[in-house]
């Protein structure tokens, strides 16, 4: 006769036998569902205010197009004067060099208020990335109306611009901007502008509500 058969013994959980079920790897903890959508949730948010800022800097920078434009137009020329042998000025005493550096400062001024509360409109959220976006853009509009306008003004070759006019005859100067500060008009406009119109009508964080027992007197914890 044979021996009966004996089942074998069911795999044993406990420590040290080496069946038991393996242990979850580092960062492979449970994430609750609500947790895990809300962060999902944040990031897409995160995207989408870097994309609004980047857009938001492009058509800031570009709009530097019609600055240039104005301060080509707008601003004050400098008369030269050839003898022949040298290029002197003119009127020695005249401002239109500091016209000019002005000129550009208050038009970036105007675009940096205008571009602050066109954006605020916008987007009244507002953002870190938002706020980067304008500052970054308000500067680059700044270089490109700056460049711009000294492209369409007068010739920067003076001594060709001399021999063209001929002796005693009056010619302008090329369009320059002295003082570099102006560049920062228009994103310290755009800034200060942004900033106060979202103090004063920006969105509000909702008030906390006080904790009331149900009999009407305030929970009062230890």
């Amino acid at each position: 006769m044979t021996a009966p058969l004996t089942p074998h013994d069911p795999p044993s959980n406990e420590p040290g036998t080496g069946a038991g079920p393996t242990k979850p790897a580092p960062g492979d903890a449970f994430v609750p569902a609500d947790e895990a959508e809300r962060r999902a949730e944040m990031r897409a948010e995160a995207r989408a205010e870097l994309r609004q800022a980047a857009v938001i800097a492009a058509v800031v920078a570009v709009s530097g197009v019609l600055l240039g434009l104005l301060w080509a137009w707008l601003a004050p020329r400098v008369p030269l004067i050839s003898d022949g042998k040298a290029v002197y000025l003119k009127n020695s005493e005249g401002e239109q060099a500091i016209g000019a550096d002005g000129t550009f400062a208050l038009l970036a001024l105007g675009f940096g208020a205008l571009s602050g509360a066109v954006v605020f409109w916008l987007r009244r959220r507002g953002g870190v990335p938002l706020v980067v976006g304008l500052a970054a853009g308000s500067f680059l509009a700044s270089l490109v109306a700056w460049r711009l306008g000294m492209w369409l003004g007068p010739t920067s070759d003076v001594v060709a611009a001399a021999r063209a006019a001929g002796r005693g005859v009056v010619f302008d100067a090329p369009l320059k901007l002295a003082a570099k500060g102006a560049l920062l008009a228009w994103p310290l406009a755009a800034m200060a502008v942004h900033l106060v119109l979202t103090a004063l009508f920006g969105p509000r964080d909702p008030e906390p509500v006080p904790d009331w027992t149900p009999s009407g007197d305030p929970d009062v914890r230890a």
